[in-house]
C-alpha cells in the first residue's frame, strides 16, 4: 500500500489526496490518514511531539517518518521522540511544515513507505 499524497497545504488546512476531510493537523501513513488531535496525548507546542503521537503511524510499518513543526516551527520535537523513532529503526526528518510536506510527497512518489505528522499553523 502506498503513502497518500498531501494534495494541498495552507495555514490551518491540509488536504490528503483521496480523502474528503480537510485537516488542521494530520497524521498520514501508507493507506491512510486522520486528524492529529493533540488532546489525545496532551501534546502542546512545548515540550512538543511525544512518542504517543507517533505510535499509530509507527505501527503501520513506515521506514521514514516526517514531522512538520508548523509554519513558524513553533512545535517542538524533543530528543526523546527522535530517539524513540531511531530505536524502532525509522529514519526521521524534522522540518518546517511546508518543507516537510514537500519532502514527504517526494518520498511517497518514490515509493518509500513513509508516514508523517504535520502541524499546519504556527
Amino acid at each position: 500500500m502506498s503513502s497518500p499524497e498531501i494534495a494541498s497545504l495552507s495555514w490551518g488546512q491540509m488536504k490528503v489526496k483521496g480523502c474528503s476531510t480537510t485537516y488542521k493537523d494530520c497524521k498520514v501513513w501508507p493507506g491512510g490518514s486522520r486528524t492529529w488531535d493533540w488532546r489525545e496525548t496532551g501534546t502542546n507546542h512545548s515540550p512538543g511531539v511525544q512518542p504517543a503521537d507517533l505510535e499509530e503511524v509507527v505501527k503501520q510499518g513506515v521506514k521514514t517518518l516526517v514531522i512538520g513543526r508548523g509554519m513558524s516551527e513553533a512545535l517542538q520535537v524533543p530528543p526523546s521522540t527522535v530517539d524513540y523513532l531511531k530505536k524502532h529503526g525509522i529514519d526521521v526528518l524534522v522540518l518546517q511544515t511546508e518543507k516537510a510536506v514537500a519532502k514527504y510527497n517526494a518520498l511517497a512518489a518514490q515509493g518509500v513507505k513513509v508516514g508523517g505528522v504535520f502541524h499546519s499553523t504556527c
